[in-house]
């Protein structure tokens, strides 16, 4: 996917635009930016509260990352429109089809080699906070790529209205995570289930960090 500079300066120019908005007009506060790695394939892999996480996670990690993209796939519903095609494609967005999506994971895998790219293992939004249980899919994606995967807590951003002002919100990264014990076992749905398991057991850690865990009881 291209990655041409003028591109990035789009890019990142539109994140500045989106981090006034998110830390000076309300109050997201960022910890732990020194945990994304700026170099090589990058997962950045976070739960899902909101809509506004697919605008303000970008936000923050193009903000510390300036002139990277931050590729992330979203249902193919919302390329329907034209102007709203060509914006959420600008910014590093492309479409997935639902259920078994052969050509999108492997853009998502040819991306993970180098870029980095946005997940919510969840794979659906909870509105109400609560943490789900990640989708094993996520786990064959890092088996296969063996990106860093940096586990992310978003929270408050569900209680967002917008337009809005000194709304609070928080986006914690927590460090890489290791799965050499994991990639040493048979590439398996049981496999990819423990390494799924240990993104969303590293996300739970760093919401209850924040006194903010909510699981599905």
């Amino acid at each position: 996917m291209s990655t041409s500079i003028p591109r990035r300066l789009w890019v990142t120019f539109s994140c500045y635009v989106l981090g006034f908005y998110a830390s000076a007009i309300n109050r997201l506060r960022t910890k732990g930016e020194e945990h994304i790695p700026r170099r090589g394939g990058v997962l950045i892999a976070a739960n899902h509260i909101s809509a506004g996480d697919t605008i303000f996670l970008p936000a923050v990690v193009v903000k510390a990352c300036p002139m990277q993209m931050l590729w992330a796939p979203a249902k193919e519903e919302l390329f329907q429109g034209r102007i709203l095609r060509w914006l959420i494609s600008s910014w590093g967005a492309f479409p997935v089809k639902r259920g078994r999506d052969l050509r999108a994971a492997k853009v998502l895998n040819d991306l993970l080699a180098d870029q980095k790219v946005m997940l919510f293992p969840e794979g659906t939004r909870h509105k109400d906070g609560v943490l789900g249980k990640g989708n094993r899919g996520v786990g064959k994606i890092i088996y296969d790529t063996r990106p860093a995967v940096v586990p992310t807590a978003l929270i408050g951003l569900n209680h967002w209205k917008f337009p809005g002002f000194g709304q609070e919100a928080t986006v914690v990264f927590g460090k890489p995570l290791d799965f050499a014990d994991l990639f040493a076992l048979p590439d398996t749905k049981e496999t990819h289930q423990l390494i799924v398991d240990r993104v969303m057991d590293a996300i739970a850690d760093l919401l209850k960090a924040e006194g903010a865990y909510v699981n599905e009881g």
